[in-house]
């Protein structure tokens, strides 16, 4: 303990020290970021604490049931290696020439965003696939039925748990993120790096920073008060790709209670497949139908994909590339409302999800 301490204090003055020298230069907005990065990690790990602590003074039985699948998830190997990979596709984005003409800062950001939500879906979709089917198949399930746990509690708290780390993966990687698109500009000065939903996150807070901050310590909050900015912008382009996770970590829990690991992945991928398909081909042959208003081939086609549309979630709704790639700025405030209600879409659809689980789970024999 007096070692940590000794090393917190040699680590404090060396900062004290080259603020005092540094004053007015340039690491001292370095030096804000920093800081504000360091204090996002530590703000990501209260949340959960905060969350969990809610949950089991709120929900008891489901509370410890969640619980417990966050730390089976979070301890599992395979959460570590997916942040890993991650990470590393980041490093290579940043280096890789994508030969866009002056757009290789929007391709890479683009590529960041879809990372970091596939890599939490693979993740949720993997977990609630193994997780509750093996407590199902292995009787633990019936172990937790006598505490007693009741099946609604066991997988609703199972499927919070999954979603909670995943959520947990999203962040941190989303944490990386905005490191590696901080640094991109810098490797490739040449190309267009601005971010419209970024500066205007950071335009609404520096005058807020201007207010608080000393001129000696103006730079320091410039640099915290430009990671908010930056994480403010692109956390809610990361929460709306983990629209996805959430609808098809659900998927997966409902279809968990009744089937083996390869045929749920098999279901998931389908879905996740039509999801995107589906509005399209709808469009298709709505286009073809009013061309050929006669045909009854057509009609029917149209009636089946208007079915799939409806049956399968939207999963386009949670693109981040058409916010990414669009030549004219959309508003902050615009982006704001469209990922609020793109965030109750999938909620809806989680609920459905599993309502349709329960139903699934309510008559399996577990004995």
């Amino acid at each position: 303990m007096a070692n940590l301490v000794a090393v917190l204090a040699g680590i404090t003055v060396l900062l004290a020290v080259v603020i005092y020298y540094q004053r007015g230069a340039n690491l001292l907005e370095l030096l804000g970021r920093v800081y504000a990065s360091v204090l996002h990690v530590q703000l990501i790990v209260d949340f959960f604490v905060l969350v969990f602590g809610v949950i089991l003074t709120v929900w008891p039985k489901g509370g410890a049931v969640a619980l417990a699948a966050f730390r089976e998830g979070v301890r599992q190997p395979m959460y570590w290696l997916i942040g890993l990979t991650a990470v590393i596709v980041f490093l290579v984005a940043v280096v890789l020439p994508y030969f866009t003409f002056g757009d290789d800062y929007k391709m890479m950001k683009q590529i960041c965003f879809d990372v970091t939500m596939l890599a939490a879906l693979v993740f949720g979709v993997l977990a609630a696939s193994i997780s509750i089917h093996e407590e199902i198949e292995g009787r633990t399930a019936v172990t937790l039925m006598s505490k007693p746990v009741t099946r609604r509690q066991f997988l609703i708290g199972k499927y919070l748990g999954i979603f909670l780390a995943s959520l947990s993966l999203t962040l941190f990687i989303g944490w990386f993120m905005n490191w590696v698109l901080l640094v991109q500009p810098t490797l490739n000065p040449m190309d267009d790096a601005v971010d419209p939903l970024v500066a205007q996150s950071q335009g609404a807070l520096i005058p807020w920073a201007v207010r608080l901050a000393t001129p000696d310590s103006f730079l320091l909050i410039k640099g915290a008060t430009l990671w908010l900015g930056d994480s403010i912008a692109n956390g809610l382009g990361t929460l709306l790709g983990f629209g996805k996770v959430m609808v098809l970590v659900a998927l997966a829990s409902a279809l968990a209670t009744r089937m083996p690991l390869i045929t749920n992945l098999l279901i998931c991928v389908f879905v996740f497949a039509l999801g995107h398909l589906a509005p399209v081909l709808r469009r298709v042959s709505t286009e073809l139908r009013n061309q050929n208003p006669d045909n009854t081939a057509l009609s029917l086609v149209n009636f089946l994909t208007q079915t799939l549309e409806t049956l399968t979630p939207a999963l386009e709704f949670f693109d981040m590339g058409p916010a990414i790639i669009r030549d004219t700025p959309i508003e902050f405030s615009a982006f704001a409302q469209y990922v609020g209600s793109a965030a109750v879409y999938g909620v809806v659809y989680t609920i459905i999800a599993l309502l349709f689980g329960l139903i699934l789970f309510e008559d399996r024999d577990l004995a």
